[in-house]
């Protein structure tokens, strides 16, 4: 009996010493900007679970006191340090609002629900009823419906994937003027980054719209098949490979850019990925500014991961952020509101 309890014990440190460099070999690996080891890419899909497993094992050696503590409360460390909270718990007071501030929204629509997906009537105009409650004054649609843009008259200005580019089909719309605007080539997929420059106050601002390749896999049942596992991890990693590929082209245009600019999209990745720490760069990201909550804009299996986010230069402040718990599309809305600094 002895041999077994020892054995257990031992087992059981190992699966926490085991859990614990997942994590911490996960967060190095996101400041990789290629795919080394694609099961580490993979690995940042479940970061939320392997903090959690590490806190409770962290939890539990604390009660026992035991020094055993120390694989989790390092690998706690190195997560927080390199990725931060993933739930914020409380956001920073919001600054009170201007008359002129920028609002701008990023809504992946999933087609207006053409496809009818989603079994309730009039599911693409009750999208754009939740636009015109809302009023951004810029809009960054992913998997836009081409026909709708007459709905949104209110913005007499708007760019689109050209109808040239066989692409899933991205917009721009604005209060402001379009001086001028452009599609990406991203090889070998139907995902597209477009961008327009837009006249604001005494400034020309640059607004990204970007979706990344998608995974392109629907969690079910079979999802975990010994068959459709192998499957999805081959789909994964090619995926992660492509998005690697896209972030790439993306950094070189935006290195060039001689405007302010508003990056905002579908990255089909998650905060813990070396694809957003690439796309990110020096940029603020709205929600680590202005956030709470896990900041969710998907649902996977379940559990709320944040895969859709609003950038901005460092010449912008982040006044506020919001995430909408909208279900009229496979995503959920995000808006940020900014202002240039030079105008405070």
């Amino acid at each position: 009996m002895k041999k077994v309890v020892r054995l257990w014990k031992v087992t059981f440190y190992a699966i926490n010493i085991f859990i614990a460099i997942l994590l911490i070999v996960t967060s190095l690996f996101s400041y990789v900007d290629i795919q080394i080891i694609p099961l580490f890419s993979f690995l940042s899909l479940i970061v939320p679970i392997l903090f959690i497993f590490n806190f409770l094992f962290f939890i539990y050696w604390l009660v026992k006191r035991k020094k055993k503590i120390v694989w989790s409360f390092f690998a706690l460390l190195v997560g927080y340090i390199v990725f931060g909270a993933f739930y914020k718990i409380t956001s920073q007071e919001d600054d009170t609002l201007e008359g002129d501030d920028l609002k701008i929204m990023t809504y992946n629509a999933w087609g207006f629900n053409k496809y009818e997906w989603i079994k309730e009537p009039n599911i693409g105009d009750r999208i754009i009823e939740f636009i015109n409650d809302n009023d951004p004054e810029i809009l960054c649609i992913q998997e836009h419906s081409r026909i709708r843009y007459k709905q949104l008259a209110q913005y007499p200005y708007r760019s689109e994937t050209p109808y040239t580019t066989p692409r899933s089909v991205q917009a721009i719309f604005s209060r402001y003027p379009i001086v001028s605007s452009g599609s990406l080539n991203l090889p070998g997929t139907i995902n597209n980054i477009i961008y327009a420059d837009i006249k604001y106050k005494t400034d020309t601002v640059r607004v990204y719209n970007v979706h990344l390749q998608s995974f392109k896999i629907v969690p079910s049942s079979k999802t975990f098949s010994e068959k459709e596992s192998e499957k999805n991890y081959k789909r994964l990693v090619k995926t992660f490979a492509k998005q690697l590929e896209q972030v790439k082209i993306f950094e070189e245009h935006k290195n060039k850019s001689p405007h302010k600019n508003i990056v905002c999209g579908d990255l089909n990745n998650t905060q813990f990925s070396n694809v957003y720490r690439m796309l990110k760069d020096d940029l603020q990201d709205s929600f680590l500014e202005k956030g709470r909550g896990f900041g969710r804009t998907y649902n996977l299996l379940g559990f709320p991961i944040r895969i859709d986010y609003i950038f901005a230069d460092s010449d912008f402040e982040v006044i506020s952020h919001e995430n909408f718990d909208v279900k009229l599309s496979d995503h959920y809305p995000v808006m940020a509101t900014l202002r240039i600094k030079s105008d405070q």
